[in-house]
């Protein structure tokens, strides 16, 4: 979603490849919960979902963070307001709308009771993307304002943003000394639960990671480019997701530290993939159009996802006792996934007929 604030900021030509990347890692995030919500199955008996969700959730806030960078846009009062008051909108009404919609139908309690229940969960019925990606874009625009009164432009600032949120994304993985911790068996805080502030803690480094490449762009492709790069990045992602999903040869405090560089490798690979072979992700190319269509509606099919989910137990049954079936848990996932985003395109261009729908449902004017 491209924010038009000055007319003196000139827009830069999409890039293709991106918008299908984009695309490619909403079919995932789908697939995905068809496989949780539609089949039953957990990541520990999924072979599909162990590896695949590793990255797809920190390749999607990794994009949103390449392109929320906005360069040689003048920082002021009023471009802060615009911007924030402009993203609330479109991050909150949606969010609220299906939601609330999404507690009417997919609930197993009475209505009030749903939406309380809901509401004290981090993950709120699903619909926490947009409530996080909002802290997000806030924190962001915010760090923005105040880096632009610097007098001296640095890479110093954004760095001390990525390490600080390290630092809270290192928390959530320890529940021996923190509430909100991912996996806290004892008390929950009910506050980080409410607010979802937990998963911006899990998820907000990505988003830093994404936008740091884009702005410094041509140093990233430089690097990206180079004979030695991706080389090393695949030796080290084959031995850290084999010690994250396998062998666990780390403990307490320092398990989390292959996880960590498996995500940020292996979205970092897929993010090469789509930029290497960019000629087929383009408007010229079947995949490329479908995949771009996909990444330009991923509002959409996130907010009307859950309404089409697919309810098969009997298949996630299977899958359990037929475990590391990688192919077949993968193609069945996605084919599904495929579906659902297809009804969940119509349900969208249905609505899109309204102006006022187009506007207020999914920030569109």
């Amino acid at each position: 979603m491209e924010i038009a604030v000055q007319q003196s900021v000139q827009k830069k030509p999409r890039l293709e490849w991106l918008d299908s990347l984009r695309g490619f890692t909403m079919i995932l995030v789908v697939a995905n919960h068809v496989l949780g919500l539609g089949l039953g199955m957990s990541p520990k008996v999924s072979s599909s979902m162990q590896f695949l969700v590793m990255f797809r959730m920190p390749l999607f806030f990794f994009v949103s963070g390449f392109l929320a960078y906005k360069a040689g846009l003048l920082w002021n009062g009023k471009t802060l307001g615009t911007l924030l008051l402009k993203k609330i909108r479109v991050q909150t009404i949606p969010t609220v709308v299906f939601f609330l919609f999404g507690a009417v139908i997919l609930g197993d309690m009475a209505f009030g009771d749903q939406v309380l229940e809901w509401l004290s969960r981090p993950l709120k019925g699903g619909y926490w993307f947009t409530i996080v990606l909002l802290y997000m874009f806030i924190i962001y625009y915010i760090f923005c304002y105040f880096e632009s009164k610097l007098k001296v432009k640095s890479w110093i600032p954004i760095t001390i943003l990525f390490i600080i949120s390290l630092c809270f994304y290192e928390t959530c993985y320890q529940p021996k000394y923190f509430s909100w911790a991912f996996g806290w068996r004892g008390t929950p805080n009910e506050f980080m639960n409410t607010s979802s502030i937990n998963q911006l803690f899990m998820y907000f480094p990505f988003f830093l990671y994404g936008n740091m490449v884009r702005r410094y762009w041509d140093g990233a492709q430089r690097i990206m480019d180079s004979r030695w790069f991706y080389p090393v990045m695949v030796i080290l992602v084959i031995f850290a997701a084999l010690d994250a999903l396998q062998w666990h040869t780390l403990r307490m405090t320092w398990a989390i530290i292959p996880l960590t560089l498996a995500r940020f490798i292996l979205l970092t690979m897929v993010f090469m993939y789509f930029r290497h072979y960019h000629q087929y992700f383009t408007q010229r190319t079947v995949v490329g159009r479908s995949f771009q269509y996909i990444g330009r509606r991923t509002l959409d099919i996130y907010l009307i996802h859950y309404l089409f989910m697919p309810n098969l137990p009997t298949l996630g049954s299977f899958f359990s006792q037929y475990r590391h079936n990688f192919i077949l848990d993968t193609t069945i996932s996605i084919f599904l996934a495929l579906l659902v985003i297809g009804f969940s395109v119509i349900t969208s261009n249905i609505l899109r007929v309204s102006p006022f729908f187009k506007k207020w449902l999914f920030g569109r004017s």
